[in-house]
């Protein structure tokens, strides 16, 4: 006789309790039965009940119920009655199916504001040439980020951000056909291949000044979305909030070349550049809220902010155009030098911009960006206004500001 199965519900202990009374029933009736002493070949009755009284005791023997794990548990097969885990799938429907990595290219627009300027010879005909004449332009640069989304929501990100502005600056000249252009600083203490500086700064015929300034910005943030990212979101939310922490590094670099051309035509012209560098770094907080206004359209707003220190560097020197240094009458030392100073320097920007979610991996942008640095060093702030030693050229003046300020576009693609 083949065995039947025992299922979980004949298991159960209620049925358990109802089968081992069936079994004494079913034994007192077979043996009044067999009192009777009834052929079993005469008596169809009697296969019946010993298949009933077989079953009961199957049921019997099986013992206390065993417990089985809930369908939706998976058990872990080394643990009795352990479970390892919920079953695959159970958070599908929390994970996003967004593209993670994130890279973009914008080119950029930018001026920066200058300081009031100094002179940089004396009044000659109501004219008089000054470090503020070499006005800042508008150059272009290129801003460039790359970044990736972590978590199953994804609302970790962490991004890298490279963006500059080159050759911020232009050039403007004074001439005199009779002369008589006397430079700002003058050299007593400084001889060119054994001629006094004074007979290149001294009625000069022409004199020119350059400006050439440079801005570079380097950053590493962490970014976390309160809800979900910007470009995803659902239509029955339009705004969104980011907060982003990191550490950024700012470079602001001008250079100044004052060149005088001296009227003896036997005289090679003189250069007197101050170059200046202020390099801040340190740790950055900041936000970004976007609100689409439409469809696919995102207005958004990012300011940050930092306060770091600032290694300032300045070079100053005075060359030939051919690139020979003058002498130091003092002690016979190369006329430049070079000086550091360390400070603390504040920095705040704005990124206010629109974006166009062109699909759900490329996105058009286009927005003005305004960059506020405090506390620093400029090239004007350190034109010296007599050299006679090299301590003439030497320290720097820190404490004041300026404003980088411009327009971008570009596109970011997601993949």
């Amino acid at each position: 006789m083949q065995k039947p199965s025992i299922t979980a519900r004949e298991r159960s202990p209620g049925r358990i309790g109802v089968g081992m009374l069936a079994v004494g029933a079913c034994m007192l009736f077979a043996a009044a039965v067999r009192a009777e002493d009834v052929p079993a070949a005469a008596d169809p009755m009697k296969a019946v009940v010993d298949d009933a009284v077989v079953q009961a005791m199957m049921v019997a023997e099986a013992g206390p119920a065993v417990f089985e794990p809930p369908p939706m548990y998976l058990a872990d097969p080394s643990v009795g009655d352990a479970f390892a885990a919920m079953p695959v799938g159970i958070g599908a429907g929390l994970a996003k199916p967004w593209p993670r990595w994130f890279a973009g290219a914008s080119g950029l627009v930018m001026t920066r504001t200058l300081s009031s300027g100094v002179a940089t010879m004396q009044p000659l005909d109501g004219k008089q040439l000054s470090t503020a004449d070499a006005e800042a332009t508008w150059p272009g640069g290129v801003d460039l980020h790359l970044g990736r989304w972590f978590g199953m929501r994804q609302q970790h990100a962490v991004e890298l951000i490279y963006w500059g502005v080159y050759n911020i600056g232009t050039s403007s000249s004074v001439a005199s056909s009779d002369g008589g252009i006397v430079a700002i600083p003058q050299a007593p203490g400084v001889t060119i291949g054994g001629t006094p500086a004074s007979s290149y700064l001294v009625d000069a015929d022409e004199q020119q000044i350059s400006r050439s300034d440079v801005i570079n910005d380097i950053e590493i943030n962490w970014v976390y979305s309160l809800w979900d990212r910007p470009e995803f979101l659902p239509r029955e939310r339009a705004v969104n909030l980011m907060w982003l922490a990191g550490f950024r590094f700012f470079q602001v670099g001008d250079t100044l070349a004052l060149q005088t051309t001296p009227a003896d035509a036997g005289l090679q012209s003189l250069d007197l550049n101050v170059a200046t560098n202020n390099n801040i770094y340190g740790a950055q907080v900041g936000a970004k809220f976007d609100w689409r206004v439409m469809p696919r359209i995102r207005l958004n707003i990012l300011p940050k902010f930092m306060i770091g220190g600032n290694s300032i560097t300045n070079t100053s020197a005075v060359v030939q155009s051919n690139g020979d240094y003058g002498t130091f009458t003092a002690d016979g030392s190369a006329s430049t030098v070079h000086s550091t100073l360390g400070v603390f320097s504040w920095l705040g920007s704005v990124d206010t911009a629109v974006a166009w979610d062109v699909t759900d991996r490329w996105s058009l942008s286009m927005g003005y960006r305004v960059v506020g640095v405090g506390n620093i060093a400029q090239a004007d702030g350190q034109w010296p206004t007599v050299i006679t030693s090299p301590g003439s050229l030497s320290g720097i003046e820190a404490g004041s500001s300026t404003i980088v300020h411009g327009g971008f576009a570009g596109f970011e693609g997601r993949y």
